[in-house]
């Protein structure tokens, strides 16, 4: 019995951290596109099967409905959002949580997700 209490606190777990964000662009067919590419909404053409991080801290890949992207930044929503701020590091895909009132000082977070 507790080692089924101990699995479904687990799974509870990492149902938890998996909130993914993620978008679909559908695979549309024009006139002069090649079958084993996909284009995304700024018209940049990638391999079929092929997997790309873009400038939006997201992680893409090219299948043959299209293309799908996640992102792979992780949020922090345990903190104290009274007392803190988040930011975030466009460069590194990172978010840190610092207090309002001493922007130099980190808070501590309690969970993240994706």
């Amino acid at each position: 019995m507790n080692a089924l209490l101990g699995s479904l606190v687990v799974l509870a777990s990492i149902v938890t951290l998996c909130n993914a964000q993620c978008s679909f662009i559908p695979k549309i067919y024009r006139p002069g596109d090649k079958l084993n590419e996909c284009r995304d909404l700024d018209g940049v053409t990638y391999p079929m099967n092929s997997k790309w991080k873009n400038n939006k801290c997201e992680e893409c890949s090219c299948n043959s409905a299209g293309i799908d992207c996640c992102n792979i930044a992780a949020v922090p929503v345990g903190y104290n959002k009274l007392k803190c701020n988040m930011l975030f590091n466009p460069k590194t895909c990172t978010y840190t949580v610092v207090e309002k009132k001493n922007p130099e000082k980190f808070c501590d977070v309690q969970q993240w997700v994706m």
